[in-house]
């Protein structure tokens, strides 16, 4: 009996090591994610903390978490087993940001914002939609596709949904906790509104996307070749592991990093430009550090976004936030309520014109979906397609702003619509060519 029980507690010290050696050096990531997901969803969506730690944080890794909120000076803080402690700190009109042993945060500065409305119905003012009905829309469909994405709350975890078509809300629905005015976390698809700001330079004059990135450190290798619209469609060359299951790049640059533009600025050369294609978040923060170098003061930066993509489409509730060093997280970490989400879809349906004003040139559109080499016809610039037929019962003019859980803008120029999906789940669990499929099909009745 004393070997079984001495070969037990063996076995038992074993797994345990094990599991320590897997999951230690990953808590200083996994309580950073629980303490950044916890402050910015308190602070920016104003949602209780019980529900993020039920929903939001409950997901593997991440739930052995154990995350206080120090309500006095808009700290979060989160640990594991008391270990890896990480505290982020909330500052007016930058979000949140991770704290970084010996960094200050920056607080200096905030964006101006023009929040001032109108009284123009949605889209294009703050008052309520107009009630109008289509002859050719089948509305029974509409509702079904949007009960088709709400059925499966535990496995699909859609939390809203918006059908806009002809500038006219047709379907709209929201869970428990969420309704319109509730900013979501877009994540990655923040990447296609820092790409717009792009577009808008180009217009203004600022910048052409064929020039070169321009970085200090590049001018006397390969990477001096890299322009613009490299980085723009992720086909640079520069070496980047985007894999959220690991230490990776992206963790470390999102977790780790106090200023998020440097990572890739950083990275090797592994290709000449164009020759692949490789997903990377850290190109789209070293393009927002790009976007900096544009603009002769910080204060210009920060307000750049709002003052002439933003707040002049009415998307008031929309914040990017900043890294500890003031830069925007161009890659991940914009907020805006599902309603704004779909003005910024509808803006690419009208090619850049907002009720009569022209942000960015109607071209911009055409040069933001066309397909990137080597990615399969699914990508444009700073833009997912489905040229190739990804969704086979989908027009293949679809494009769409896609971030990680199923976050999604969708735009079809063909039929005239903009559809907002936000939740917690993608992939199987949410069947994107089904829902659309629907929708469509309602619209051609």
């Amino acid at each position: 009996m004393k070997i079984l029980k001495r070969v037990l507690l063996f076995a038992f010290l074993l797994i345990l090591g094990v599991a320590l050696f897997y999951v230690y050096p990953r808590l200083t990531i996994i309580s950073g994610y629980a303490a950044k997901n916890m402050a910015s969803s308190v602070y920016i969506a104003h949602r209780s903390p019980s529900s993020i730690t039920e929903n939001d944080n409950n997901v593997p890794l991440i739930k052995l978490a154990n995350t206080t909120i120090e309500s006095t000076d808009n700290r979060v803080s989160s640990s594991v087993f008391g270990l890896r402690k990480r505290t982020t700190i909330c500052r007016d009109g930058l979000g949140c940001a991770l704290v970084i042993s010996g960094n200050k945060p920056f607080t200096g500065l905030k964006p101006k914002r023009s929040t001032s409305g109108n009284e123009l119905p949605f889209p294009y003012g703050n008052s309520e939609p107009r009630d109008t009905l289509f002859s050719n829309v089948n509305y029974s469909k509409i509702e079904s596709a949007l009960d088709s994405v709400f059925s499966d709350p535990d496995n699909q975890r859609t939390r809203t949904a918006l059908i806009v078509y002809k500038d006219h809300i047709i379907g709209e629905r929201y869970i428990e906790e969420f309704d319109e005015t509730t900013p979501i976390l877009g994540w990655s698809m923040t990447k296609s509104i820092l790409a717009t700001l792009y577009g808008v330079l180009e217009y203004q004059g600022v910048l052409s996307v064929g020039d070169k990135a321009n970085i200090e450190a590049w001018k006397d290798d390969e990477r001096q070749a890299i322009t613009i619209n490299h980085l723009l469609r992720m086909q640079s060359g520069l070496a980047w592991d985007e894999d959220y299951a690991s230490i990776s790049d992206v963790n470390k640059m999102l977790f780790l990093a106090p200023d998020v533009t440097q990572p890739q600025r950083e990275k090797e050369a592994i290709a000449a430009p164009t020759e692949i294609w490789n997903y990377s978040s850290g190109t789209s923060n070293l393009l927002s550090g790009i976007l900096r170098t544009k603009f002769s003061s910080h204060q210009d930066y920060l307000d750049f976004p709002y003052t002439d993509l933003i707040d002049k489409i009415g998307m008031h509730s929309m914040l990017i936030e900043t890294d500890l060093e003031g830069n925007f997280v161009g890659s991940s970490y914009g907020w805006a309520n599902t309603r704004d989400w779909a003005k910024f879809g509808l803006l690419y349906l009208h090619r850049g014109n907002w009720n009569g004003t022209q942000l960015f040139a109607p071209e911009w559109v055409d040069y933001s979906t066309r397909p990137t080499n080597n990615s399969n016809g699914t990508y444009g610039a700073h833009f997912w397609l489905n040229a190739h037929g990804k969704y086979p019962n989908v027009p293949r003019d679809m494009f769409s702003a896609n971030g990680f859980q199923g976050q999604r803008v969708f735009i079809i120029p063909s039929k005239d619509l903009v559809v907002v999906r936000t939740g917690l789940a993608a992939g199987e669990n949410f069947d994107i060519d089904a829902f659309l499929k629907e929708i469509v099909a309602a619209i051609d009745e």
